[in-house]
């Protein structure tokens, strides 16, 4: 149950997002908001079921704290490694400097919901993509230059499991 409301808000909160500034009730109209409630009660029905393995997952992701945290993470390490990750794969294409490959990396993560959080940053990050996270939760990743045919989790990307154990574990 406590899965499927979690789902269900979340739907509702970025549903809400999207959808905001369409309407004549302040942000939203009325059937903006009664088509939002619909959705997200059956995004929350369908696939509460289907997310997590297990109730704690969803009471992490309840606490403000950790939404703060999440926030922080996004506008400040993140998006600093966004950008640097751009430049340096424009330099790569303009260079032609590029060796990709598929590398292992074992970032030591005890949760599905923080493997999902850096296998996401780590796919959203230009030059990388995460290929696989198998049950041990090490990581596959195709990486546009590889240097070390072994790397630190840290070599590939940075802080990023640092935060992720921080944020959801």
């Amino acid at each position: 149950m406590l899965r499927s409301l979690t789902t269900g808000l979340g739907a509702l909160v970025i549903y809400l997002i999207l959808t905001m500034e369409s309407g004549s009730l302040g942000l939203w109209s009325l059937e903006e908001l009664i088509v939002g409630a619909v959705l997200a009660l059956g995004v929350g029905l369908i696939a509460g079921r289907v997310l997590g393995k297990g109730e704690a997952d969803y009471k992490k992701l309840l606490n403000p704290r950790r939404w703060a945290l999440f926030l922080v993470y996004l506008v400040g390490p993140f998006f600093f490694a966004m950008f640097r990750a751009n430049l340096d794969v424009a330099y790569r294409v303009i260079t032609g400097r590029i060796k990709p490959g598929i590398i292992k990396i074992s970032p030591g993560l005890k949760s599905d919901l923080a493997a999902s959080l850096l296998g996401n940053s780590i796919t959203l990050t230009p030059g990388t993509l995460t290929v696989d996270i198998d049950k041990e939760n090490n990581f596959y990743i195709h990486w546009i230059n590889v240097r070390n045919p072994q790397p630190s989790p840290e070599e590939v990307c940075g802080r990023f499991p640092r935060w992720a154990r921080r944020i959801a574990e």
